[in-house]
């Protein structure tokens, strides 16, 4: 029933997945609901839910004028995978690191990345704060970005907000806007984006400050209301 749902999605969303695909995301979908029985990972559980809510929206993240099919990827806070392991799935020969706080989540991840036969695969435990905020997930994730390399985030129906707030952090942080692309889920009327961003000169070594601060300050707090995101289709 899974791969049948994932199938119309995808061709829904206009993406054509191989039948080696879609067996590794019917397996990667029962794996995710065996463990979400011993512990939190997803309260998405259906499979039609799972195959856009999930699936399909970490896939919306891929974008071929801004990656490469053999980049190197940092999932910062990946919990249950998304979208690091979809994305694996799509393009096998991503260079992928999955980080995550919470060993047990880390212990699930490898199976996954096991059972799906994944190699250049790490699983990392270091902690990178959750945050819900652009300038505060700028903080924490640009510094693991290479000059000249992407941050992606996928943002609900404030992006443009966002997008707004985070203009003097990102400058701060060696970042700029590259582009900011609407995302249009099968069947889901919820406004959403893709935010990308560019490393464009070296982070400060002061950044990340220490855990909890960026929450609390978050850099470029006073942001000018004339600004209007560039790139946007």
């Amino acid at each position: 029933m899974f791969k049948q749902e994932l199938r119309q999605a995808a061709e829904s969303y206009g993406l054509a997945l191989t039948e080696e695909q879609l067996s590794r995301f019917e397996r990667y979908y029962e794996l995710l609901i065996e463990w979400n029985q011993k512990m939190n990972l997803t309260a998405i559980t259906e499979p039609r839910e799972v195959a856009v809510k999930h699936m399909i929206d970490s896939l919306s993240a891929w974008d071929d004028s801004l990656f490469s099919p053999k980049a190197s990827l940092v999932d910062v806070g990946t919990g249950a995978g998304f979208p690091g392991i979809p994305l694996k799935i799509l393009y096998p020969e991503l260079r992928l690191t999955l980080l995550d706080s919470l060993n047990k989540r880390i212990r699930y991840l490898q199976t996954v990345v096991e059972e799906l036969g994944f190699t250049g695969v790490r699983c990392v435990h270091a902690r990178a704060e959750e945050a819900a905020r652009l300038p505060i997930l700028a903080e924490y994730c640009l510094p693991f970005v290479k000059q000249g390399g992407i941050f992606a985030a996928l943002k609900g129906m404030q992006y443009e907000q966002e997008a707004q707030e985070a203009r003097k952090a990102l400058g701060m942080l060696g970042g700029q806007l590259a582009a900011v692309r609407p995302v249009k889920l099968p069947g889901l009327e919820d406004k959403r984006a893709v935010i990308y961003v560019r490393k464009t000169g070296k982070t400060p070594a002061a950044y990340p400050r220490k855990a909890g601060t960026p929450e609390k300050n978050p850099l470029g707090a006073s942001v000018k209301k004339d600004f209007s995101p560039v790139n946007k289709k």
